[in-house]
Order: structure tokens, then sequence, then C-alpha cells
């Protein structure tokens, strides 16, 4: 299983890696149009900013505030849990550890994300049933836990490039399944998940 889940994540890097700039540009724009219209104005949601060769959420950032989105960005902390602080626009974030862009405001405690309607999760493929393959790091399994401890069931999505929508992924016992998948071409339900508009997949 750990073999099979390294060469998957390891074909789908190399495949962000050789994307151009023009495509990922473009990817982040179409993803902004489909997944700031998933939140509701004046709820909370729970997004990242994206690193590398992720599907960009710079424009979907500033298109949630723009709709009155109250937007919690993660903070990571020593042990690979996460914080969470406000997004305060693009000025507000400040070079991180590995890499990151993190909020510079005040922070407000790992439990924070279980009041967000919607957490917008990354991830490197989603399968039909839901079922999502991370970096191997283990935040968002721990963020995914700690919604689930807490009674809270806030919609699940999971941004990805359109090939990145699997068939099936590598799974173990203790992965937890996402509701959605958005990618540039729009909104894919995912497991039965009926409670959002008219699905593309």
């Amino acid at each position: 299983m750990h073999n099979e889940k390294t060469a998957l994540r390891s074909r789908l890097l190399a495949e962000r890696r050789a994307m151009s700039p023009d495509r990922r540009a473009a990817a982040a724009a179409a993803l902004a149009g489909h997944a700031a219209g998933l939140a509701d104005p004046g709820g909370t949601v729970a997004a990242y900013v994206s690193v590398g060769g992720e599907p960009g959420t710079g424009p979907l950032l500033d298109a949630l505030a723009a709709r009155g989105v109250r937007v919690l960005l993660p903070v990571l902390l020593a042990d690979n849990d996460l914080d969470w602080a406000a997004y305060d626009g693009p000025g507000g974030l400040a070079p991180a550890g590995r890499g990151l862009l993190e909020p510079t405001g005040p922070r407000l405690g790992p439990e924070a994300v279980c009041g967000a309607g919607l957490v917008l999760l990354p991830g490197l493929a989603v399968d039909r049933g839901g079922l999502r393959l991370g970096r191997g790091g283990g935040s968002y399994d721990r963020v995914l836990a700690r919604l689930a401890a807490a009674g809270a069931r806030p919609r699940l999505a999971v941004l990805l490039y359109e090939h990145e929508l699997l068939e099936t992924v590598p799974a173990e016992p203790h992965d937890r399944p996402v509701d959605a998948v958005v990618t540039p071409s729009g909104l894919h339900r995912l497991g039965g998940q009926q409670t959002w508009g008219p699905a593309r997949a």
C-alpha cells in the first residue's frame, strides 16, 4: 500500500511540475469561479494557500472574501497539526517553513475549523468514492478526525486538475471520504452526495 501511494504521488507531482504557467493561471481562475459559489455569504470557509504546482487558490481566496465569506487559513504547527487564522488579503500573508505562505493574524486554535460550513482540502487525487490522496504529511487527516470527533459536518471538497479525479486511489482504513471535487470544469459530487448544485461529473 505504501509503495503504491508513493508511486502515485510521484507521478502526479511530476505531472503538476510539467504544467505551463498559462495553464496553471487559467485553472486557478476557473476554480475560483466554481468554488467561490459553494460558499454562503456570511459563512465561514476553511481554505488554504496553494504552493508549487497545486491548483492555484489566490483568485479563489479573493473571490470568497468579495462574497462576504470569512476565510480561515491554516498555520502549520511543529507537530504537523494545523492552527487557523483569518485571511486578511494577500498583504496579510507571510513566508513560513516548507515554502508555505501563512496568515499573520491572531491564531484561533486548531478547533476553529469546526466552525466552518465548507472545508477546502488540498490533495493530489480523489477517487469516485471520495477517498483522497494527500501528500502524506497527515495534517489534513488530523483535521478530518477533529471534525468527526466534534460532530461537525461541514461540506468537504478537494481542488484538483481534471486528470486527478481517478476511478480509485490506494486507501487505508483511517481514510475519511470527501463530498466533492472542484476542477476547472466544475463541481463533481462523490459517493452519493446530493446536497450541492448540479453535478458536472
